[in-house]
């Protein structure tokens, strides 16, 4: 008998959980319901203590199962979702974001392959629980002056600025394509030569920071980051770790967590500061970078 030869998949959608049971039902509901399209999904558990497993395996049997031993790690958990994906093409998803139409996978896909000059693309993320913009997934690079006029307020207080605004870029505005700095970890479409390309994901980064990261790669090989509206997601927004204001009622976060996390969301701009900037400024902005960085540290995770 002739052997049966596989479809190679169009995408592989790699979704990284952390006890999200009740999101991630409704992301992979989302995934499976997109059409015209061969999609490989891929679900990597970190370490969830809640019925995330039992849920897929009983409701979504298609799905390919990738348990790791420890909750640690964004990046890692990424990473260790690509072995088990075959297409050319990436999308990085968290397990709390969501599509609202059955062909907005394809759009995406067929925006990204009609330019190669794209490296990463992500849609439209608004917050589920507000209908905004969640604006980490429209991001300026966090330069000192950048990341001053952000923790200072200037951003808010000039919000139409852009020379105040380069943290959020929100001066682009929302409703049109244009090329961003960085776009968010909850939605990220490539290719997969890209991602080869540039190493992927730095598992340096414990969590936060390592999307920026990888775009700021992705820049640096020549590849233009874009922001394309013409597809919405809806995302929750910080329901593992409770760090987002706007889903703390719904997070599964203990406080344990979100001070843990707390702490790793700063470590995060010590790292991609020491790696990208250090040797672009002289030892006096280096030396008040540190010390901010150091006392906010004391103020979100010491007093916390």
């Amino acid at each position: 008998m002739p052997k049966t030869v596989s479809r190679i998949p169009d995408v592989s959608v790699i979704i990284l959980n952390y006890n999200a049971e009740r999101f991630l039902r409704d992301t992979l509901k989302s995934v499976l319901k997109q059409k015209e399209l061969n999609v490989e999904t891929i679900v990597v558990d970190n370490n969830s203590t809640d019925n995330s497993r039992q849920m897929v395996k009983k409701e979504f049997p298609g799905v390919k199962w990738v348990q790791r031993d420890t909750s640690v790690g964004f990046a890692a958990g990424n990473n260790a979702g690509l072995p088990h994906a075959h297409a050319k093409t990436i999308l990085f998803l968290n397990p709390d974001a969501s599509f609202q139409g059955v062909r907005d996978l394809k759009k995406c896909y067929d925006k990204l392959w009609a330019d190669k000059t794209i490296g990463i693309l992500t849609a439209r993320v608004n917050l589920a629980l507000t209908s905004t913009i969640d604006e980490t997934s429209h991001r300026g690079f966090p330069t000192p002056w950048a990341s001053f006029t952000h923790f200072f307020g200037l951003s808010k207080a000039f919000p139409a600025v852009p020379m105040f605004n380069h943290y959020t870029k929100r001066y682009l505005g929302y409703d049109t394509e244009h090329d961003i700095d960085a776009v968010g970890g909850m939605f990220m479409l490539m290719r997969r030569s890209v991602g080869e390309q540039v190493g992927w994901w730095d598992e340096e980064y414990p969590l936060y920071g390592e999307d920026i990261d990888f775009c700021y790669r992705v820049r640096e090989a020549g590849y233009r980051n874009v922001y394309w509206p013409k597809v919405t997601v809806l995302h929750y927004k910080g329901v593992s770790t409770g760090m987002s204001k706007q889903s703390r009622k719904v997070s599964t976060a203990k406080k344990e967590t979100i001070r843990r996390v707390k702490g790793w969301s700063i470590q995060a701009m010590e790292i991609f500061y020491r790696k990208h900037y250090e040797k672009k400024y002289p030892f006096f902005v280096n030396w008040i970078v540190y010390a901010g960085i150091r006392l906010m540290h004391f103020i979100r995770v010491t007093l916390a």
